[in-house]
């Protein structure tokens, strides 16, 4: 790596010549920036669009340098295909749920300080039950407290474990009274 003199990095020389100050720079009427660096845009077809309709001698100075840098760099290979431009934020990969085969509703009641009691509820993503809609729901219906602890796992506070064994087969129609299970105390 070259080395550089530090004491006459910081130096201003003056005016360089061959360059005709002030300098004037053209910007873009599509991204707002300098036209050399267009290329970084993500709409970089609409810049160049913009380019040849209103400066159109620039677009064919930038599009030389395009290709004596292409036909230049021995870097990339004729068979190897260009890179695609990816866009801000890029696409998200949607991951595939897996099909769960409903395992029953599991109940349990667990105590909290020395009186107080809260029920958990497991098993209600298995029947594809939305847990924010069915914490909402546990929250009104008995006037409480409602969260989501874990993956499949609602903490609704107060003991209703009684009542859920009513509730969940009346609101949700796809579980079975035989489906919810008493697990006891949760220690």
């Amino acid at each position: 790596m070259a080395e550089v003199d530090a004491k006459n990095f910081l130096e201003y020389c003056g005016p360089q010549p061959g360059v005709k100050y002030p300098i004037q720079v053209l910007y873009c009427g599509e991204c707002g920036l300098p036209v050399e660096y267009c290329e970084n845009y993500p709409n970089y077809e609409k810049c160049k669009a913009w380019l040849e309709k209103n400066v159109p001698d620039e677009f064919e100075k930038l599009k030389v340098d395009k290709e004596e840098d292409v036909s230049g760099g021995d870097s990339k290979e004729e068979g190897e295909e260009k890179k695609k431009r990816q866009t801000r934020g890029g696409k998200a990969i949607m991951k595939t749920k897996k099909k769960i085969e409903p395992q029953g509703v599991k109940l349990w009641t667990q105590t909290r300080g020395k009186k107080k009691k809260v029920t958990i509820v497991v098993g209600l993503a298995s029947y594809e039950i939305d847990l924010k809609e069915a914490s909402k729901f546990f929250a009104g219906k008995f006037s409480c407290g409602s969260s989501i602890s874990a993956e499949d796992e609602i903490v609704i506070q107060g003991d209703v474990k009684d009542d859920l064994f009513d509730i969940l087969p009346e609101k949700w129609k796809i579980i079975d009274e035989d489906d919810i299970e008493d697990c006891g105390e949760k220690k």
